[in-house]
């Protein structure tokens, strides 16, 4: 494949500069090398462009722009206001069209070639003129799939309102394809430097997991434990926590409660799931079941002895070239009382956010999910379980994060599962 060489620009640090002397290096910086861990993902999306003959895609989702570019910019507020977008050809300048002025903030990116400001049409930005400035979006893509796909029609998107798609569809004739699958499958695989900005983002979690742990007594409210974990992610380069999973006593089952402001009572579970999105922009996925006074009763430890025999098997099964539909079939089986009260997952992968694959509970004929494809070396993923019985008081969440390797998984969080 003949990719388009982007400019590679040298960083140059001046160590008197007073900001460089004051800067707090994060955790494994000086292993990560960032310059090849960016051509890496950027060419992974190129591959898998190649292998479905896609022209060029055009990124919105601020998690897919970093993947392919590392260019950062208020990635929550651009999650639900159409602020950036990236343009990337199978051969060709990958253009970054940001939020108006903020273009110097990835000029030292070796893979963006070309920086404009951005051309929005959503309400916010434009008002009753939203129509108008889709046209000239959609005049742009024109303009730019002339000059660089050349003969390729063939134009991949991963999240773009009714407006953009129509002013696509009713100007210009494009083929248009979903571009979350292949950018799904390219973030799968992860390099070794990856791997490393995958363990810092660990450590930092387990940092906050054990504030919490040390933390936690009769008394503190939901939302005052959680925010240790919040604090130790922000002032070790962390970047957000995707959802709010953190909830005790009656209010662990069922799961996926969101935190509140009820105070902890004495001898309650406490559990809670990290979705935290640390430095570097890759995340810590990890959940335990903590119980305040350090001493479970006798129906918590069946319930937690239950849910770490769970991970515990599964991940043993989990090898390269194992389907998921082999997986599937041979998962630990919840306890009839448990099943209605199961997670929406037993396995999901895991990189900058929770990714693809995930491998749901099967129904009898395999029809409710993808269960074709295979394990692979070098995928990161999560194995997931809630055990709690339905209308029972309290239930136990677990979750831990790995590594495939050729052995079979290899786990990276230090923190065990017993810990309570």
């Amino acid at each position: 494949m003949n990719l388009f060489k982007s400019k590679n620009i040298e960083r140059k640090i001046n160590p008197q500069n007073k900001n460089f002397n004051n800067i707090k290096p994060r955790i494994f910086e000086d292993q990560i090398d960032f310059d090849r861990m960016r051509l890496y993902r950027l060419n992974r999306v190129r591959k898998q462009m190649e292998l479905q003959d896609i022209g060029a895609v055009i990124l919105f989702d601020p998690i897919n722009i970093r993947y392919a570019t590392d260019a950062r910019n208020m990635s929550i507020f651009t999650m639900h206001t159409l602020a950036r977008y990236v343009y990337i050809p199978l051969s060709g300048p990958v253009i970054l069209f940001d939020y108006p002025k903020t273009e110097h903030l990835s000029k030292h990116l070796n893979t963006i070639d070309e920086v404009r400001e951005v051309v929005s049409w959503d309400f916010f930005s434009t008002g009753e003129k939203v129509d108008e400035f889709a046209s000239l979006f959609a005049k742009i893509v024109d303009d730019l799939m002339r000059k660089y796909s050349f003969k390729n029609k063939n134009l991949a998107i991963d999240i773009c309102d009714p407006v953009g798609i129509k002013a696509i569809n009713n100007n210009y004739k494009y083929n248009l394809f979903n571009a979350q699958s292949l950018l799904e499958k390219a973030r799968s695989i992860k390099s070794i430097d990856e791997i490393t900005c995958l363990r810092a983002s660990i450590k930092v979690a387990e940092k906050g997991i054990l504030e919490m742990h040390r933390s936690l007594v009769a008394g503190i409210t939901e939302e005052e434990l959680w925010s240790y974990l919040h604090k130790v992610n922000i002032e070790n380069g962390g970047e957000w926590l995707e959802t709010r999973l953190l909830c005790s006593g009656e209010r662990t089952n069922p799961w996926l409660q969101e935190c509140s402001n009820r105070k902890i009572q004495k001898g309650d579970l406490v559990a809670f799931d990290t979705d935290m999105v640390g430095p570097y922009g890759y995340c810590a996925d990890l959940s335990r079941t903590f119980v305040e006074g350090k001493k479970f009763s006798d129906e918590q430890k069946k319930l937690h002895n239950l849910a770490v025999e769970h991970i515990k098997f599964n991940a043993e099964l989990i090898k390269p070239g194992l389907t998921f539909r082999e997986f599937a079939e041979k998962s630990w089986k919840l306890p009839d009382s448990c099943y209605d009260n199961h997670y929406p997952c037993q396995v999901h992968g895991i990189g900058m956010c929770d990714e693809w694959p995930f491998i749901k509970y099967p129904n009898k004929d395999y029809s409710n999910g993808d269960f074709n494809s295979i394990f692979e070396e070098n995928m990161t993923i999560c194995v997931e379980s809630y055990i709690g019985e339905v209308g029972g008081k309290e239930g136990i969440k677990l979750e831990d994060q790995y590594l495939v390797t050729n052995n079979g998984l290899e786990l990276f969080s230090s923190i065990p599962l017993e810990q309570i």
